[in-house]
C-alpha cells in the first residue's frame, strides 16, 4: 500500500531571495529541514521532548541537492519529505520542493541519531522506529 506523501507549504518572502530576485541556493536545505521537523511533529514527536525524554539529537549527516528551477518571491511551494531507507542509527529523506506540478529542487538527506551527551551515534529508540517503518 502506497503511504500518502508528506507535505508541508513554505511561501517565499524577500528575505529569502538573493540579488537576482530568486530563492538563495542554501535556502532550500532551511525548507528541508521544516518538512522534515513538521513530518517528525505530526508522528506525535517534537525533536526537543526527544532530546530531554530519549537523549537523542536528529542531525544531518550529508546531503545532496540538485537545483532545476528558481523559486521566487511571493511563490507558494511544497516541501515533501520521505523516508527512504531507515537504519538502526540513521534515516535517509527524499525530499523535493515544487511549485504546483514542478519540481524546482530535489535532495536526499540523511539523517544521524546521536546521543545528546556524548553526541556519538545511538540507536533509534524502537517505538520510534517500528512508526517510521509501517509509515514508509
Amino acid at each position: 500500500m502506497q503511504q500518502t506523501p508528506f507535505l508541508w507549504p513554505i511561501r517565499i518572502y524577500y528575505e529569502d531571495t538573493d540579488a537576482g530576485g530568486v530563492v538563495f541556493y542554501a535556502n532550500y536545505l532551511k525548507f528541508f529541514e521544516r518538512a522534515r521537523t513538521e513530518r517528525l511533529r505530526a508522528m506525535g514527536y517534537e525533536q526537543d521532548e526527544l532530546r530531554n525524554q530519549e537523549g537523542i539529537l536528529f542531525v544531518v549527516r550529508s546531503v545532496q541537492v540538485d537545483y532545476l528551477s528558481p523559486a521566487r518571491f511571493n511563490d507558494l511551494l511544497q516541501v515533501s519529505a520521505e523516508v527512504t531507507l531507515i537504519k538502526n542509527a540513521s534515516l535517509t529523506f527524499t525530499q523535493a520542493v515544487a511549485r504546483g506540478n514542478e519540481v524546482l529542487a530535489t535532495g536526499l538527506v540523511r539523517i544521524a541519531c546521536l546521543d545528546a551527551g556524548t553526541l556519538r551515534p545511538k540507536v533509534i529508540p524502537k517505538y520510534l522506529l517500528e512508526q517510521l517503518k509501517n509509515e514508509h
